[in-house]
């Protein structure tokens, strides 16, 4: 897959000295949703501010679409639709009235039936004539979701997109996404709700301290780093885990009563039946087991803190 946002070797060091990007290396691919998590302070805002045009990079190079930041400036920003964290827009304005002036500024014709596709599907169509200023802090987020769309960019950075809105506008947003990015718009977000990038993204770069430490397909980060652990939950407590079963790991739990194991699950079956049948032979019956598998969010959390 090719890709559509190509930064290389990104540096960002503010006139205070604060060094807010370091050698960044990054391509994004056409047409999927690419979730950015990091602390407060990694470097995910500034990130997008240098790509989408708002911020100048030290130094680096980044190009949308093949049109370079800095040389090309117009045709690469004429890519991007962005979202930002901040709720600021003309709050005497409508959302039809803002789509439009946004749509005009990349000296774009008017299209009223592009315009109307897009606040039906942020169920905003029914608002079209109302102020900004008398909707609903969730309204005004779908309306800057439009406006970024108004100009029908190729990628879209939604900056904690959700931050602030209930569950159900939240799933709602998640939809639209998917559609598009079924529709071949690129997506870009930075998100808090760690189950949102679980839920959404193709996949996944974790950012600390202006460094972008890991970059993976969900699945293959969940693979490789996702631990799983079985528990055993036994007939009779134990007071220690016997010599027999030190080859293990093994650790006891509620007061004896459960056996936890943590394991790859690559080698799921060729461990756990070995371990199932050691047991037996030592007479440790038990009367139930589940399985889990690591979150994301704990994914996360230890990549970061292993950071520090």
């Amino acid at each position: 897959m090719t890709a559509i946002i190509s930064i290389s070797q990104l540096n960002k060091t503010y006139a205070s000295g604060l060094v807010a990007l370091q050698d960044v290396d990054l391509d994004i691919r056409r047409g999927e949703i690419f979730a950015l998590l990091g602390p407060n302070g990694a470097g995910k805002t500034t990130l997008i501010s240098v790509v989408c045009g708002i911020s100048t990079p030290t130094s680096g190079r980044v190009t949308v679409d093949g049109h370079d930041i800095l040389s090309d400036y117009r045709a690469a920003r004429a890519k991007i639709g962005l979202v930002p964290q901040e709720l600021y827009t003309d709050m005497f304005e409508t959302p039809w009235a803002t789509m439009n002036f946004s749509r005009g500024l990349f000296g774009l014709p008017p299209n009223p039936a592009h315009l109307e596709q897009v606040l039906r599907d942020l169920s905003l169509w029914g608002k079209r004539h109302d102020k900004i200023m008398t909707l609903s802090g969730g309204m005004k987020r779908r309306v800057l979701i439009a406006k970024a769309l108004a100009h029908e960019p190729g990628v879209l950075f939604l900056d904690e997109p959700t931050a602030g809105v209930d569950v159900e506008l939240r799933r709602d947003m998640w939809s639209l996404v998917r559609r598009l990015r079924d529709g071949g718009v690129t997506v870009i977000l930075t998100t808090h709700y760690i189950a949102e990038a679980e839920e959404m993204a193709d996949r996944i770069g974790v950012i600390s301290k202006g460094k972008l430490i890991l970059v993976e397909a969900k699945s293959v980060l969940m693979k490789k780093l996702g631990k799983k652990q079985l528990t055993l939950h036994l007939q009779e407590p134990l007071v220690e885990i016997p010599s027999g079963l030190s080859d293990w790991g093994l650790t006891l739990n509620n007061d004896g009563s459960d056996l936890e194991f943590t394991f790859d699950s690559s080698k799921e079956h060729t461990t756990i039946p070995v371990l199932l049948r050691r047991l037996g032979e030592l007479g440790i019956a038990f009367k139930d087991l589940n399985t889990r598998q690591s979150s994301l969010e704990e994914i996360f959390v230890s990549l970061v803190t292993e950071r520090r």
